[in-house]
């Protein structure tokens, strides 16, 4: 995994860690339904951009190697399975 995308995955990681104990929090302290909803659409946002910043790793460093070495079917393939879970959101 490139360093860079690594560091930026880990701290967004941590910071959701923290967003969701928040949340919980905010439940057990009976917090109004719609602070718990804003808290929680905040955290869904967070997830999406761990995965985009996934997505961008797996294709400089997996996809272009895969297109290197022939394997385009494959990368077809995964890229595909990818968009198709995004899409169930």
């Amino acid at each position: 995994m490139y360093a860079g995308i690594k560091k930026n995955v880990l701290n967004r990681l941590k910071r959701l860690e923290g967003q969701v104990r928040g949340l919980q929090a905010m439940v057990a302290k009976g917090a109004y339904c719609v602070d718990v909803i804003t808290q929680s659409s905040a955290v869904r946002s967070a997830l999406s951009s761990v995965e985009d910043l996934m997505l961008e790793n797996h294709l400089k460093e997996h996809v272009v190697h895969q297109m290197r070495r022939r394997q385009e079917k494959r990368a077809i393939r995964e890229i595909l399975g990818v968009f198709k879970r995004a899409k169930r959101k």
